[in-house]
């Protein structure tokens, strides 16, 4: 079976700067995507901290501009759903459920996985209209569309959908989290409308066949009924493909410089488009100098 030189899991902003920097050494890696390229640009509704961009650029353009220059440098990107990784006979081993790949060095860029609601039962037949990303809903227009959260994320989820849809976002306390800048534009767009101390205590499918929000309020029980709900209630590193033993092997693989964590499966809260695109550069040309002491 081929030897692959460098495998990257993840094809977000991450992985593909990694990508290209290491094709601009000349090494050819191969990319492994289970969705999409760009990761969760496809939900950011501005992007105005990534230089070269007076006045930002809406999140899936940024992502066409970077698809554009993947092509650019014929990058391999195969469509497939990592299983299992594991390291033997020093090579790293990446499974799916019909593929097996190997490689010399590894770089994991799977950015992270949305976390759903545990207290609230969602019916069999309303999970078809609940998210928790944007992009699945940003060509949908006049719908009533609630956004549970009150980060970064829940805001600018209700900018996006708030020009052509009337949005309620949902705040479980009263405080917020999210940047200045974020409150301030939501609080000027008439078609959101801010609730806080409002909590789902149940979910149900409406008469008219949409979804039934029961919520408590300071001020009592009220009810919602709206087309689509969405949570925006944080996030965990997207690591489910990882063993307790690869774990264990994970440390030492690191230190030999065998090993890369990159971007936002890695970064926290500092989960921002340029930090991922510098750690996927950084981690290309500390993989350039490992081959290099190799030949």
């Amino acid at each position: 079976m081929e030897i692959e030189d460098v495998i990257i899991i993840g094809a977000g902003p991450g992985g593909m700067a990694a990508a290209l920097q290491l094709k601009r050494y000349g090494i050819d890696p191969l990319v492994i995507e289970h969705n999409q390229i760009g990761g969760l640009l496809h939900n950011a509704n501005l992007v105005e901290n990534y230089p070269g961009f007076p006045g930002g650029i809406p999140g899936p353009k940024l992502v066409h501009l970077f698809e554009e220059q993947i092509q650019d440098y014929s990058i391999r990107i195969t469509a497939d759903s990592v299983g299992q990784i594991d390291h033997q006979d020093n090579y790293f081993i990446v499974s799916s459920q019909d593929q097996v790949y190997r490689s010399r060095f590894l770089v994991i860029a799977s950015g992270t996985k949305p976390r759903q609601f545990s207290d609230i039962n969602i019916p069999m037949d309303l999970q078809d209209r609940v998210f928790y990303e944007v992009y699945p809903l940003l060509d949908h227009k006049d719908q009533l569309i609630a956004v549970v959260g009150a980060g970064d994320a829940a805001f600018d989820y209700a900018l996006n959908l708030g020009t052509e849809n009337d949005v309620l976002v949902l705040n479980r306390s009263d405080q917020i989290s999210c940047l200045p800048l974020l409150w301030e534009r939501v609080i000027r767009v008439q078609r959101i409308k801010y609730l806080q101390n409002t909590k789902i205590k149940e979910i149900s499918r409406s008469l008219a066949g949409k979804v039934e929000l029961h919520c408590s309020t300071p001020n009592g029980s009220t009810s919602y009924e709206i087309d689509y709900l969405i949570g925006a209630i944080g996030r965990d590193p997207q690591l489910d493909f990882i063993s307790g033993q690869f774990a264990k092997k994970a440390i030492q693989l690191e230190s030999l410089g065998e090993l890369y964590y990159v971007g936002d499966v890695v970064n926290g809260l500092y989960r921002q488009t340029a930090i991922a695109v510098g750690n996927g550069i950084l981690t290309a040309m500390k993989i350039y100098e490992r081959l290099q002491e190799k030949v």
